[in-house]
């Protein structure tokens, strides 16, 4: 332990010697460990978030509609009187079964107008959003094609301002609608863009029988987790005994898209880093070159050292301590200025997408381990070069 801390002097004092060719070096350093950590780091955090929000929002759906590629799309056309039966055929994995519609509709309040996005829910599902005022849509409401809404917290400003917005009347495609709740808002602005921040809930039956008598878009499956393609093999296996074996119809599964859009950020992530990455190999190969050029320097007192009985593991370890000491300072300095970078992101990210983690530790690990690996990797030659100098001929030099 002695010798290792009296190389580890030695190369302190050896670096700063050199200090201006020794910050030159470790530039290359200090830029490719700030690339990486930023980018890892912010990559990271970003994917914290979107899996956080929609964490949020309870079980994802099971989407079933009809295959608009399929030569007679009308066939397949899906009924509401289509819903029960997918229902019953599903009633032994979840009994949430919802058909849906896309419409948006003019929407009233005295004299103030505007055409939201109306869906379809259930009084049995929770959809994990929280309430800023009021309750959900409940299973009475639905049993009993109540005329009752839950809005979100947009709409309640627009519509009522800054009062309270339950026990008012929404007039909506001409009925009458009382709000009995008002959703709060979604953590960042961006998911309330990305999932709808202008929407108006109200029960299904409702929909159906007072809004639109048109056939639904989608039937929305809310299953166990698991169980997602066995329930949309149900359903598309209920749909074509109802309407014949030529009907086709899509699934898809919202918890596979989540996991897809961060598989996406990962790789454009790891893409970026690698990117960074390129820095660290310029600046291993700054290094290697300059520890060349101090092993031609120092020949001399590589000779000293033999003649008084330094073995070649003894030179070979002090030049590979000064040249881990150097990456080690130069990723410490970049992973300082990363982490700062990553931090100032994240607070911006912060407002688009609600609550971000930063993982500290893997970043720190990630560059410790990076920093010394290039260090090892790219003196190994120059340290073996300094050991295998011959004592006579380096001491005649």
């Amino acid at each position: 332990m002695s010798r290792l801390l009296a190389y580890l002097d030695e190369a302190l004092t050896s670096l700063w010697r050199n200090r201006m060719r020794s910050a030159l070096t470790m530039l290359g350093m200090i830029i490719g460990s700030a690339s990486i950590i930023t980018v890892f780091g912010i990559s990271r955090a970003t994917t914290s978030g979107i899996e956080s929000t929609f964490g949020s929002f309870g079980t994802f759906p099971v989407i079933v509609e009809v295959d608009p590629t399929q030569n007679y799309p009308s066939i397949a056309q899906i009924h509401y009187s289509d819903v029960r039966p997918v229902a019953q055929a599903l009633q032994a994995i979840t009994p949430w079964v919802i058909p849906q519609w896309n419409r948006s509709y003019l929407t009233t309040y005295g004299n103030i107008r505007d055409y939201p996005d109306v869906g379809a829910t259930s009084g049995f599902h929770d959809d994990g959003l929280a309430m800023s005022q009021g309750r959900k849509i409940d299973q009475a409401d639905v049993d009993s094609a109540a005329h009752v809404c839950v809005i979100t917290s947009d709409l309640a400003t627009e519509f009522f301002g800054n009062g309270n917005a339950v026990g008012n009347y929404l007039r909506i495609n001409g009925g009458r609608y009382r709000v009995v709740g008002v959703y709060a808002n979604i953590k960042g602005s961006f998911l309330n863009s990305a999932v709808g921040s202008s929407t108006i809930a109200i029960p299904y039956t409702t929909f159906h029988r007072d809004v639109s008598s048109s056939p639904p878009d989608f039937i929305f499956i809310y299953a166990p987790n698991g169980m997602d393609q066995q329930a949309g093999q149900i359903a598309v296996a209920t749909l074509q005994r109802l309407h014949g074996p030529g009907a086709k119809y899509l699934t898809a599964s919202t918890s596979d898209f989540l996991k897809s859009f961060e598989n996406v950020l990962n790789i454009v992530g790891t893409g970026l880093a690698a990117i960074g990455g390129v820095a660290l190999i310029v600046a291993g190969i700054g290094i290697m070159n300059i520890m060349l050029v101090s092993v031609a320097e120092r020949t001399r007192e590589i000779g000293i050292r033999k003649a008084v009985g330094a073995s070649k593991n003894d030179i070979t370890l002090q030049f590979l301590i000064e040249s881990v000491v150097l990456t080690l300072l130069g990723g410490g300095i970049g992973s300082g200025i990363g982490l700062l970078v990553t931090i100032g992101g994240v607070s911006l990210l912060s407002k688009e997408l609600g609550e971000v983690i930063i993982p500290y530790a893997l970043i720190i690990a990630i560059a410790t381990c990076f920093s010394f690996l290039v260090g090892v990797a790219f003196d190994t030659y120059p340290a073996l070069r300094a050991a295998r100098l011959d004592a006579i001929e380096a001491l005649r030099l």
